[in-house]
């Protein structure tokens, strides 16, 4: 599967980059919605008073959450972020591609190439070389071969029963994405999953690492970020915002919005990875808004009670006021450059090449589209890389053991320093 043999140029660039604007992309879907049970786009914006465009999208009958969000510089651009994440629930949770159930001894006696080593794993897995699970085949694309890959981290299908061999692997969302073409998803699946490693890694940092990786606002120079930090000051939003970029060298941010008015009020995170930092910016920043309208609206399926009571809307902003305390906020955002280009296939071969750098050696693809709509729909498994650290039962890899043994060091001889 050699994505990067055609051409598609970026000729949509406010706020992403995609290869068609939002209002084509939704002219496309849109007549889609009632087969795939999707049932309303609701722009729920003015539910909050910061003005950026959120939407929830509806999908009653849902294998996995019934209520998707989009946000974006324009209710357009919301609309298709929300539509296309619905449509990406649905290619998921009704997969029709062929299946195995074999333990890893099996698949490799009969001449498959699996892929497990480098995967995540979760608290008290099951798995071992001999316990038959199921599989599904992806394409490496790196070296461009065939290899089968745990099913339980492609599908989105969490009714029960569960599949054969659950609960060996992370079952999540990420690295599930949709685009106009199949290079267009497969770079906003790639980029996914390096955000959730970088955010993960950055939680393993100690405070003098976090403290440098804290922006100072007043040096970020983009236009459409600058006008959504002032959309929410003037809504009375304190806004923090931080480098997490990874070894990787692809653009990622951490952001925090805080109600100055009321420490009581849900508040908004959210991360961005793009190989456009201002691109990256502004989807932490949207992503931040979307968490605190997605709390006001309170549909969301996957929300806990507990999220709503004061003792888990103080742990919260415990947590988040400690990080910020220990930021002094000195960090030059011009310091990161952009290494975008001009096509998605480009892009595509700059993130490969990005990530064989960091000792990446797989780069594993499910294509997830079915032929009766023109979408794409793919599911990227990276095996080397972290899943998200505040997933149920998340263990970490070597990477993240390698940052935390960094910051306990640095710690440690701080203390020695200080001859504590």
């Amino acid at each position: 599967m050699h994505l990067q043999d055609s051409c598609h140029p970026i000729t949509y660039r406010v706020g992403t980059h995609r290869i068609c604007d939002p209002e084509e992309t939704l002219t496309l879907v849109r007549p889609y919605m009632p087969a795939m049970g999707i049932t309303r786009i609701a722009d729920v914006t003015g539910l909050d008073t910061i003005g950026i465009p959120v939407v929830m999208v509806c999908r009653p009958n849902s294998r996995s959450v019934s209520v998707s969000q989009g946000k974006g510089s324009t209710l357009a651009a919301a609309s298709a972020s929300g539509l296309m994440e619905s449509v990406e629930g649905f290619h998921a949770e009704h997969i029709t591609l062929p299946l195995r159930i074999a333990s890893v001894v099996d698949m490799q006696n009969s001449g498959c190439r699996v892929s497990i080593e480098g995967l995540p794993t979760v608290e008290n897995s099951p798995f071992h070389r001999h316990f038959p699970i199921a599989w599904i085949e992806a394409v490496d694309l790196l070296r461009q071969q065939s290899s089968w890959v745990p099913y339980e981290m492609v599908h989105t299908n969490y009714t029960w029963p569960r599949p054969s061999g659950s609960g060996c692997f992370p079952a999540s969302s990420n690295g599930l994405a949709s685009g106009n073409c199949l290079a267009e998803a497969t770079i906003h699946a790639i980029c996914e999953v390096i955000e959730r490693d970088a955010i993960t890694l950055w939680h393993q940092l100690g405070a003098q690492a976090i403290d440098r990786t804290s922006i100072n606002p007043d040096t970020i120079d983009d236009p459409l970020c600058l006008e959504t930090l002032g959309k929410l000051e003037e809504a009375g939003q304190d806004t923090y915002l931080w480098d997490i970029t990874s070894d990787s060298g692809i653009p990622s941010y951490f952001a925090v919005i805080m109600d100055r008015q009321s420490h009581t009020r849900h508040i908004g995170v959210g991360s961005g990875t793009h190989l456009s930092r201002h691109v990256a910016l502004l989807r932490a920043l949207h992503e931040a808004v979307q968490v605190r309208t997605t709390y006001i609206v309170g549909a969301r399926d996957d929300l806990t009670p507990r999220e709503y009571t004061s003792e888990g809307i103080d742990e919260k902003q415990r947590f988040f006021s400690n990080i910020i305390r220990r930021s002094s906020f000195l960090t030059d955002y011009s310091d990161r450059t952009d290494i975008h280009s001009a096509s998605v296939e480009e892009d595509l071969d700059t993130l490969l090449q990005c990530l064989q750098r960091i000792a990446i050696s797989q780069m594993l693809l499910v294509d997830l589209s079915k032929p009766e709509y023109d979408i794409a729909v793919v599911r990227v498994i990276i095996p080397g890389l972290e899943s998200p650290h505040d997933d149920d039962g998340y263990i970490p890899g070597a990477r993240a053991l390698g940052v935390r043994n960094e910051a306990d060091n640095g710690f440690q001889q701080q203390r020695e320093s200080l001859g504590e």
